[in-house]
Formats: structure tokens, sequence, C-alpha cells
């Protein structure tokens, strides 16, 4: 059997999988990404992805695809049915509107996964990735210098073998491999088995008030509608029974409320709805991401897939940093430290809000419902590659109310850069850069590179001018001698507010500890 040699060794070619492609590619890592089926699932699936998502793939040049839903803010209604009465309208976001701060300088996106999927694949495939549909991976050893894996192609049925430095699970819910390491899950669990039909109809006229869920209650029927916004439709059904066609235009027609409208089968699902999250994210040189380290199931935040796609994205910046020499193999172990916590935080919160605390099987003290802005744009990583974010902090508020705290994302700032009107996000994801106001930290700069980390300068007021007077240091708390470093995701991962009496010993230090290569 031959055998054949890879950095990172991606298993499972989905939403999670796709994007930790894309994103090692990006920092320049060769990967291969082996998927069981020959492409995506006809099955849409997934559909909402939330600003920090669509900043990612923007930072990686993949630009979303425009939708209906991304021109209106979409809502949600219970209603007997799309025809009959509309009892109740609920706002997408927790409390209703939300003060208007301009947080991001893009917006979230709808867009049927299998939409996306080709999206990234072609992407990853631009970037150097190596990707293999219809091939199956039968299993894998480890030991301390790699990953061993047997895979199978499954049209011609040959084995080969893959020798890889590290792999990533993304095999699903289900994944086998979490099994094999034998890594147990904690959570509410099972909520309930679901039955899906996708159809095609002409039901646009409901949609005009922006609303594109449905709780659908009747007397003797109770069911959830959603719209992809491309005239795709899909009903779910929580009583787990097997209907043929004429079965499941009865249940289409019964939540559309008219007869008269024609009705095109796609195709059915049968899927779990659960909360889980995986007891560790990673075992020696394996990672879980996606549904595999987490299983969250569909809600208004988006948690499922866009929790994925942020771990895919924390995950591969690390693995790049290692594999060349730019931090120590001690920086993989902050993926789970960071990541995990996330993924719990999403769990409670998904039961603390209505769409979901009436499955909890025991009662639990109120967890405070956080608005959805402060769990995209304001989680709060507290690990060894962060120096400042202590116990006492929440793990997620609002990003005005953080002011560049080390741990949350950089806060985003209309700037002028090289001419034009950007947003300081677009200085970050190539590497380290170091933000001040005061020029004499780029010879500082200097003295961090002797460890072998690129790191650049960035100086507010010469290489980015906000847009408004004093808007850097209010965004970032820190004084005009004062210092942010931004890491390679565009976390902050320290700041001095004053600048000490050594700059360079100082920044030396602190990317010395966060990286492992202690000067």
């Amino acid at each position: 059997m031959t055998t054949e040699s890879v950095p990172v060794l991606i298993v499972g070619g989905s939403l999670a999988g796709l994007s930790a492609a894309v994103f090692l590619a990006w920092w320049g890592v060769p990967v291969m990404v082996v998927e069981r089926h020959p492409g995506s699932s006809p099955h849409p699936r997934a559909i909402g992805y939330t600003t920090r998502t669509v900043e990612l793939f923007r930072a990686a040049g993949i630009e979303m695809p425009e939708s209906r839903q991304g021109s209106v803010s979409p809502r949600r209604a219970r209603v007997e049915s799309l025809a009959g009465a509309w009892f109740e309208e609920y706002a997408w976001t927790p409390g209703g509107a939300q003060p208007r701060i301009e947080f991001s300088p893009v917006r979230a996106a709808a867009v049927a996964q299998d939409r996306l999927e080709p999206i990234l694949r072609r992407r990853a495939l631009e970037l150097g990735a190596d990707i293999r549909l219809s091939t199956e991976f039968i299993g894998f050893t480890e030991d301390g210098d790699g990953v061993s894996a047997v895979l199978r192609h499954r049209d011609s049925g040959r084995e080969y073998g893959v020798r890889a430095r590290y792999m990533v699970a993304a095999d699903g819910a289900a994944s086998g491999i979490r099994t094999a390491l034998g890594i147990g899950r904690t959570g509410e669990g099972l909520l309930s088995t679901q039955r899906s039909v996708l159809f095609r109809a002409p039901l646009d006229e409901y949609l005009e008030r922006g609303v594109v869920q449905f709780e659908i209650q009747q007397p003797d029927f109770r069911a959830f509608l959603a719209t992809y916004s491309d005239g795709r439709w899909v009903l779910m059904l929580g009583d787990d029974v097997d209907r043929d066609e004429d079965a499941q235009r009865e249940r289409v027609r019964k939540a559309i409320g008219r007869t008269d409208v024609p009705i095109e089968l796609i195709t059915t699902g049968r899927w779990e709805l659960a909360a889980l999250v995986a007891d560790r994210f990673s075992s020696g040189r394996v990672f879980l991401a996606g549904d595999a380290a987490h299983q969250l199931p569909p809600n208004r935040g988006g948690f499922g897939a866009n929790t994925g796609i942020e771990d895919a994205h924390n995950l591969a910046w690390k693995l790049a940093a290692v594999l060349s020499g730019q931090a120590a193999p001690a920086l993989l172990d902050t993926y789970d430290a960071e990541r995990r916590p996330i993924a719990e935080l999403r769990h409670d919160q998904l039961f603390a809000r209505a769409d979901f605390k009436a499955h909890l099987k025991a009662p639990k003290p109120d967890v405070p419902i956080l608005d959805d802005v402060a769990i995209e744009l304001g989680q709060l990583y507290r690990s060894a590659a962060i120096l400042g974010a202590g116990p006492d902090l929440p793990p997620a508020r609002r990003p005005d109310q953080w002011a560049g705290q080390p741990g949350t994302r950089a806060p985003h700032l209309p700037v002028m850069a090289d001419g034009e009107e950007r947003s300081i996000l677009d200085l970050f994801q190539r590497g380290w850069v170091l933000l001040s106001e005061d020029d004499r930290w780029a010879a500082a700069c200097e003295s961090g590179r002797r460890l072998g980390v690129p790191i650049t300068f960035a100086g507010i007021g010469t290489d980015a001018k906000p847009m408004k007077p004093d808007a850097f240091p209010a965004a970032y708390g820190i004084t005009a001698t004062g210092a942010t470093l931004v890491r390679p995701d565009g976390y902050i991962a320290w700041r001095t507010a004053h600048a000490p009496a050594d700059r360079a010993r100082a920044l030396t230090a602190a990317l010395g500890h966060l990286t492992g290569l202690e000067p």
C-alpha cells in the first residue's frame, strides 16, 4: 500500500472541514481534505452566517453571494399557516432592536449551505489544497511524530495511506474519530428526531414582512417551516414518521394553508436535534472541529455552523505557526482552552432562550441572555496565548463594552489606509500586528522578530488614520504612548496602556510568552 505525506489531513469536507482547508491554505499550509461523498449534501441545511464568519471569509478572499434575506432584518413568526392567521412575530435578536453601532465593515449573510460549500471548495483549491471527494476514511494510528491514516477511494476501492503531522476531525456529530479517541460528550443531549421535507414552491408573497421562519401551530399539527430565499423551503416535522410523497405533500399543504400552490418535492432528511459538547477538543495530534466537537441545534443566533467555522479559523493559524516554527507546539493546547468554553457558552445560551428552554430536562438557575452581538463579536478567550484576561471577566459582552480588552476580537474602526477608506480589521489575519500612535514602537518590533516571529507595526495616524479623532484610544483602551498586540486571528493578545521604560524588552517578553518561544 502506497503512503503519501501531508502536514495536515482534514477528515470531512463539509462547512467546518472546507473552512479549515481554506484558512490553512491561506496561511500557506499544504493540506489534504477527504470527504466520503461525491459533493455537497442535496439538503441545504445551514443558511445563516454571522458577521464574524463573513469577516473571516472576507479576509481569506471569499465573497458571500447576495441573498434576499441579506436585504432585510430577518424575523420569525408563530402562525396557523402561511395563508392562515399570524399570531405573533419575534425579533431575530433577543431583546428586540439593538443600538445602531457599526461593529464591522460587513453584515451577516444568508446563503444555503449547498451554495456556500462549492465556493469554499473552489477557494481552497485556488490556494493549493488537495481535496479528495468520494474518499472514505478507514482508520488511523498516532505516534509522537504524527498520524498515519488509511483511506479508500469509494469508486475504485483502492486503499492507500497518508502520513500527516496533524489531523483535523471534521467528520460530523457522529464522529468516528472522536469515538476512537474515547472522547465523551456532555450537554442536554438528544432533544428530538426530526424529519425534513425540502420542496420548491412560489411563496415569496409571504416573505414581504421579513419573516423567514414560521412556527406552525394548529390543534392537530405542529411543524417548523423555513425558507432558503431561493424558491426552496424546508418543513421540519418532529414526529419521526417516514412518509410517502403523497403524505409529504399533504403536510406541506397543511403548513402553507393552501391547496392551489404547485409543490415540487426535492428531497427528505432524518436527523437528530441534539445539544452536546465534547469533553475535549483535542487529543495528541488530533483536533475536533465543527459538529464533531459540538452539536448545537439550529437557532436564531446561528450558533451551530458558525461556531464550527470559528473553530477552524482558531485552529488553522495555530497549526500554521507551529508548523512554520513561529510558535512552540504548546500553542496548540490553547485551541481547547479557547474554543470549548465558547461552545459551552453557546450551548447554555440556547437553553436560556425561549426557542429551546422548554427542552430542559431539569430546572436550571436562570442564565442571563446575552445579545447576539456579544456572542458573535464580544466573546472572550482565556488561555496561555492571551495576556491579561483574568477569571473575573465575563465570558462575553458587547464589543463597545470591552474597549480593547485582551482576549477579545480587535474592534472595527474606519480608517484611511493606502489612500482609501478601509476597516482597521483589514490590517490583520496575515501575521502578528502591533498597533500604536507612538511610532517609537516600530523599532521594538525588530526585537520581536529576532524570535523568528514576523510582526508588523501599524502606526495609528500614519499607516492607518482613524476617520474620527480620538477613536483609536477609546476603542482600544490605551494612551498615545501605549500599544496593542493583535494575533494572526484578529484577537488582542496583549496591550500596555502606557509605554514601558524598555519597549523592545516588554514586547519581546510578551511575544515570547504568547508563542512559547521564550527569549
